[in-house]
């Protein structure tokens, strides 16, 4: 197999826990994308003339049985690579600009709000690599670094702007604060680390903010330094941007009571709510905080539903399960005994379908 890498480390972090899980011989293809690759994948066309081949993977013989792969632009060079091989299975994970019947299985979670169909798996939460075995061995490795450090511990996992929401200072500056304010009445400390989508700004005003004892992490790129598995295994309890779906499934797999902080100040989560009733949500506010954050509620609020994503879903399904919780500006959460961390069900029957599709 092959997977078709994403320009975003959440999806890559599903492709390759897929492929693990999956256990075949696999190739990472990097794609460098031209800037109208966007005009390809409009029209769902089969072509590799939105690719940068002379900076990408080669694409080359011996072709592969099956491509995984996330990301829309990912979509014109997986129908290419079928005109190579007719019996190439393609499985896209998320939501598809091209129509769904031209892939053999789409894996998506509540946010894109696909419809049923039977090449179509709705998971609950996104694929993710987080096992016990993992977050023991990665905890192990990180303990030395945080010894000095009063213990429990409030891992603060931290995204960015994401469609419709803007990760402003002010927002991380807040987070600094409630997640100082959980530590200081646990008599604790905090373990923070940044992804990819964290802006400098933003990061520099929430290490500004903290006020308690900390280890602050700056991603910086794929790094087997990155500390990230070894918080989420040391952690007590876990405060996450709810901008992150992906670091959401890798917080909860953990068992760890686990807190959404709202980056849009309190308007999100208001939203988000509505009694943990799975209704329809009211359309999203109309005016982001820019032009791309309000072109992203246009999209939500007035095109078919698989054309954008709306995260309020998600949080509504995430808090009715009582998986996670909403974090108050103002208040410190009641402490919580863990979950019994759950079997990694999205995973296995991700496995057992793309599996079924070579009859086994």
């Amino acid at each position: 197999m092959w997977i078709l890498q994403s320009p975003h480390s959440g999806d890559n972090t599903q492709l390759r826990a897929l492929a693990a899980a999956l256990g075949w011989p696999v190739e990472v293809k990097r794609l460098v994308y031209r800037p109208h690759e966007g005009v390809l994948r409009l029209f769902s066309l089969a072509s590799l003339k939105g690719v940068d081949l002379a900076r990408s993977s080669p694409l080359a013989p011996p072709w592969p049985d099956l491509v995984i792969c996330s990301g829309r632009g990912a979509e014109a060079v997986c129908f290419w690579l079928r005109r190579q091989n007719p019996k190439l299975r393609i499985v896209f994970v998320g939501s598809p600009w091209s129509g769904l019947s031209r892939f053999d299985l789409v894996i998506t979670t509540p946010q894109y709000r696909l419809p049923g169909a039977p090449n179509v798996l709705h998971n609950a939460l996104p694929l993710h690599d987080v096992t016990p075995e993992r977050l023991a061995e990665e905890a192990a490795r990180q303990e030395a670094s945080v010894a000095h450090l009063p213990r429990p511990f409030t891992a603060v996992l931290v995204g960015g702007s994401s469609g419709p929401y803007l990760f402003t200072q002010e927002a991380a500056r807040r987070l600094g604060r409630v997640a100082s304010r959980i530590a200081a009445a646990r008599g604790g400390s905090l373990l923070v680390t940044t992804s990819a989508r964290t802006g400098k700004a933003a990061a520099e005003a929430l290490a500004a903010a903290i006020s308690v004892p900390h280890v602050l992490y700056r991603w910086q790129g794929p790094s087997e330094d990155n500390p990230f598995h070894g918080f989420l295994g040391l952690s007590d309890e876990i405060v996450v941007t709810a901008d992150s779906v992906s670091m959401l499934a890798e917080a909860c797999a953990t068992g760890r009571p686990v807190h959404l902080f709202d980056i849009e100040e309190g308007r999100f989560a208001m939203r988000a709510e509505r009694g943990g009733e799975a209704e329809a949500l009211p359309p999203i506010g109309w005016r982001g905080r820019n032009i791309e954050t309000t072109l992203f509620r246009f999209l939500i609020n007035h095109l078919p539903a698989r054309f954008s994503r709306d995260l309020r879903i998600f949080h509504q399904a995430l808090t009715a399960s009582g998986k996670a919780s909403w974090l108050a500006d103002d208040a410190v959460p009641e402490p919580r005994p863990p979950r019994t961390a759950e079997p990694n069900a999205e995973l296995a029957q991700s496995v057992a379908r793309i599996r079924e599709l070579f009859g086994l």
